[in-house]
This record gives C-alpha cells, sequence and structure tokens, in this order.
C-alpha cells in the first residue's frame, strides 16, 4: 500500500451492515475519501455528514451526479446490487459492488456488459478469498513444493441466523438465507484454492426453523475440471461455535472474549415481532442509538480476518490457513509459516480497486470471477430444490500468476 498524494474521491450507495464492516477499512487506508452517500434513512445519512463533513442523499441519482466521485462502493440489500451497480457504471463511476454480485447470473452479465461499455472496472467484494491467510496459502500452493490440490474441506458454525434481520432477509427470493449471504464466502475461497473451473455442484440445504423460514444450513459437494473436489458446510442455527478452531479468533480478526455464547440468541429473545426485530437493527445499524464504531483491538490481538475452517489435501501436504498464518502438515511434520498481523484490516480490497484502476489491469475478483461464484450459490439452491446434480456453464479459472 502506498501512501497517494490525493487519496480517491469515494461515494457509498447503502449505509448498513456491509458497509460498517468496510468502515475500519476507508478510515484507514489513506487512499481512501469518503465524500458523499445514499441511504433511506435519515439517521444515517446525518450520522455520515457528521463524520465525514461529506455530503448525503435519499436517492442514488443524486449521489452519482456529484462527477468529482470517482469509485461508487454498493452495499445496499442484494436484489438491488444490480440495478445500483449499473447505474453507477453508467455515471462513469468505478464500482466496488458487496457480495453476492446479484441473486441471478443474467443480472450478473447485464452488470458486466454495463462497465464494459462504461469504460470502468467493476469488483466484487469483501469476500474473505481477499483475507492474506488465502492469498499466501494460494502462493504456497503456486510454488508447486506440495503438488496438486486434491480435496478441499471448509467448514463453519456461527449465529448468522439470529442477528437481526429485515424481512426480505429471511426470504429466499430476496436474496435472504445461508446460502446467498453465506456461501459466497466459501465458493470465492474454495474456487480460488482450487484454482481451476469447477463443474458441477450437489448440495443439500437446512430449514429448520419456521420462525426464520429460510436457509440456515446447507453442504454441497463441488467437482473441478481437473478432477479434485470441495466439501462445503455451513450452520447459522447459533450453537456450537467452530471458531473454537481458530483460538477464538472471530471472523473479523478480534479474539473473543467469554460470555459470549448464545448472545444472539439471546438478544433477539428481546424481539418478540417482526417490527421489534426491525427495530433492534436499526438500532444497531450505522447511524442508529445502538452503534458503535468497531474498537481498534490492541496490537498483540490483531489477526486476519477468516471463513471458518479450511483444509486443503495437496499430494505431498496438507494445508490450513489460520488468522496468524497458514499450517503446514508434511513430512516434516507441522508448523506454521506465519504472517505479520494485519494493518488495515480488508486493505487486500482497496489494493484490487486501485491496482485495477491505476494500471488497467482487470482484478481476479471482477464481474466475471464474481459470476462463476453467484453461479454456484444458485446451483446449490437448485440442486437442494431438485435433489439432483447441476452442470455449471459460467466458470472461470483463476489467472496464472505474474512470474
Amino acid at each position: 500500500m502506498t501512501n497517494p498524494t490525493s487519496p480517491r474521491r469515494w461515494g457509498v450507495v447503502g449505509l448498513g451492515r456491509a458497509f460498517s464492516l468496510m468502515l475500519p477499512t476507508f478510515v484507514a487506508d489513506p487512499r481512501v475519501r469518503l465524500c458523499g452517500a445514499a441511504d433511506p434513512r435519515a439517521e444515517a445519512r446525518a450520522q455520515f455528514e457528521a463524520d465525514f463533513g461529506a455530503s448525503s442523499y435519499a436517492s442514488v441519482e443524486e449521489l452519482y451526479a456529484d462527477k468529482a466521485i470517482e469509485v461508487i462502493y454498493v452495499a445496499s440489500p442484494h436484489q438491488m446490487h444490480g440495478e445500483h451497480a449499473i447505474s453507477a457504471a453508467q455515471s462513469g463511476k468505478h464500482v466496488l459492488v458487496e457480495k453476492p454480485m446479484a441473486l441471478s447470473v443474467a443480472d450478473c452479465t447485464r452488470m458486466i456488459d454495463a462497465a464494459t461499455a462504461a469504460g470502468v472496472h467493476l469488483v466484487v467484494g469483501h469476500s474473505h478469498a481477499y483475507d492474506a491467510p488465502i492469498a499466501r496459502t494460494r502462493a504456497l500452493l503456486d510454488s508447486g513444493a506440495f503438488g496438486a490440490v486434491r480435496m478441499i474441506q471448509a467448514f463453519y458454525y456461527t449465529d448468522y441466523l439470529y442477528r437481526p434481520r429485515r424481512p426480505e432477509e429471511l426470504r429466499t427470493g430476496e436474496g435472504g438465507g445461508a446460502v446467498w449471504n453465506q456461501a459466497a464466502h466459501q465458493v470465492d475461497i474454495v474456487r480460488t484454492l482450487a484454482a481451476g473451473r469447477a463443474t458441477r455442484v450437489r448440495a443439500l440445504t437446512g430449514n429448520w426453523d419456521t420462525a426464520r423460514n429460510t436457509e440456515g444450513a446447507y453442504s454441497a459437494l463441488l467437482t473441478f475440471e481437473d478432477g479434485s473436489f470441495a466439501s462445503l458446510s455451513y450452520n447459522g442455527y447459533g450453537y456450537f461455535d467452530s471458531d473454537e478452531f481458530c483460538d477464538w479468533v472471530g471472523e473479523l480478526g478480534t479474539r473473543k472474549r467469554s460470555g459470549v455464547y448464545g448472545v444472539a440468541r439471546r438478544a433477539l429473545a428481546s424481539a418478540p415481532d417482526a417490527a421489534a426485530e426491525l427495530a433492534l437493527k436499526a438500532a444497531r445499524n450505522y447511524g442508529g442509538a445502538s452503534h458503535r464504531p468497531a474498537a481498534r483491538a490492541e496490537a498483540e490481538e490483531l489477526s486476519h480476518q477468516h471463513f471458518g475452517t479450511f483444509i486443503v489435501s495437496c499430494d505431498r501436504a496438507d494445508l490450513r490457513p489460520l488468522p496468524r498464518g497458514v499450517m503446514i502438515y508434511d513430512e516434516a511434520g507441522a508448523h506454521l509459516d506465519a504472517l505479520p498481523p494485519p494493518i488495515v484490516p480488508r486493505v487486500e480490497v482497496i489494493d484490487a480497486v486501485e491496482r485495477a484502476i491505476t494500471t488497467g489491469i482487470p482484478p481476479r475478483h471482477d464481474g466475471r470471477w464474481a459470476r462463476a461464484t453467484l453461479e454456484v450459490c444458485a446451483a446449490m439452491l437448485e440442486s437442494a430444490r431438485t435433489g439432483r446434480d447441476v452442470a455449471l456453464q459460467q466458470q472461470v479459472a483463476l489467472p496464472t500468476p505474474a512470474k
């Protein structure tokens, strides 16, 4: 990361949860200056203006009319990603759109075509495939020291389903549920580690709580053209917490404190109906009465973000990315290839945007890559519904690293 003479001017669409998670990155990275935002919530707009001395708008059209803004971060609800990203591109802005890219392959294609026609870059993220331990694992695989990738195991157990939600976040058709919200992370990571094109997917989903009638869990088997395969499992029902396997470092890279077990279920119990749950979510969102900026961890507690457990089985070793590096299990024994702690969280996302704009080289997480991830997620839902394997048509291989 270099310190620019003048930061790039960014606008934000949607000041909700995704924005809150990216906010520490935007604030800490000197290449970013937040200059505008659009959100329907007056309290969020007022908070943004107070925090950044910048303009805020109730509509995206007003934000896009600001010719000084160079990059738009689309963090609106999933079903709006396509519309907001396309109109941003047509306004001449580079686009960083949150995962999932959209809710259909057709919408992804329209987004790609709009960015191409406008001559702007389309970058998709954050997904945890950006995380430094995943990049380091990929570099170790590229070294050739461990042979070919044969099998990947991925699993994560969280309290996802019991965090406060808007009603549409519990409706699969509108982008709700664990597959649309969480599988994009696992699929992106597995595709990065396998490097090749996926060919087929077989999946099952779990919908076990009638009060929260959407997918709270899934398992999927993904096969690749070279014969390697990956199993992906996720459970968001809030009982077992698999951060135990990451030395109690949570998804956002900070250490979990004692007493957090079951906190999501207990908090949700204070909201007896959908209106109360919506109010609870609004209060916790950016600009809400209960919102607190993410606390900066002490230096000795800083770790990289992660998305659960991944084990990559190769011809001559197993590799396991962790929040502080990559464990290597080979003939010599088990040892950690350590990584220095992060200075700016999720800096890799800004790196990808800056590299694309300054060099003109498309980023790895471009529209075609994200469309392939979206296709897998949609195929998982289709396979679970039909009980059949689903063939994949939009897959792309990981670009070969420059020598």
